[in-house]
């Protein structure tokens, strides 16, 4: 009788070892024989699963995002605290999953840049990966304005300042190498208070 192979869990596991050699590796030097050895299977087993590199490297992000997104749909889904309290969670819940994935930002501008090299545009990539969150966060400013918690806003606008506010910290930790996030979250907290009624 056959070895029966969960190719989904297999898979979950290939692209958080995957991620660990590229982090380790830096993008350009993370092989395909390197990831196929760390995940202690062939490069042609691993071609089962994923036909390159990068195909792993944006699987990789993108269960990043989605597990984010899940979590942060949590907080804006608990209706039993305000709006005001919910942007303010998410806020944290993004600067504090940018402190645990850190490096993971360093080999994304790495790999932003090499994309920018090609001669294409690392924005587009950006943006595909982050419009989910983006709207999530347009939920709750729309959904504070009309409850009266916060001020007749441009919800575009104030979307863009926390977004804004949000690079700024993945900036200050992946590539200035901040340690603490206090000031990143005390700004994050004035803007939220600068949005509010009360």
């Amino acid at each position: 009788m056959g070895i029966v192979v969960d190719h989904e869990q297999r898979k979950t596991v290939i692209l958080k070892k995957a991620l660990d050699v590229i982090i380790e590796e830096g993008y350009e030097d993370a092989t395909f024989q390197k990831i196929a050895d760390r995940c202690g299977i062939t490069r042609t087993t691993l071609y089962i699963y994923f036909k390159n590199k990068r195909e792993i490297f944006l699987w990789s992000i993108k269960q990043l995002t989605e597990g984010l997104e899940i979590a942060l749909q949590d907080i804006i889904g608990d209706t039993s605290r305000s709006c005001k309290e919910r942007l303010l969670a998410v806020l944290e819940g993004i600067v504090h999953g940018c402190i645990e994935n850190r490096q993971l930002f360093q080999v994304i501008l790495a790999y932003l840049i090499q994309v920018q090299k090609t001669g294409k545009n690392p924005g587009d990539r950006v943006r595909r990966r982050i419009v989910r969150l983006r709207h999530l966060l347009s939920t709750l400013l729309i959904e504070g304005k009309k409850k009266g918690e916060f001020k007749s806003i441009n919800v575009k606008a104030a979307n863009e300042m926390f977004y804004s506010l949000i690079e700024s910290a993945i900036f200050r930790l992946a590539i200035l190498d901040q340690k603490t996030v206090d000031e990143m979250l005390s700004s994050l907290q004035l803007a939220v208070e600068g949005i509010s009624k009360e």
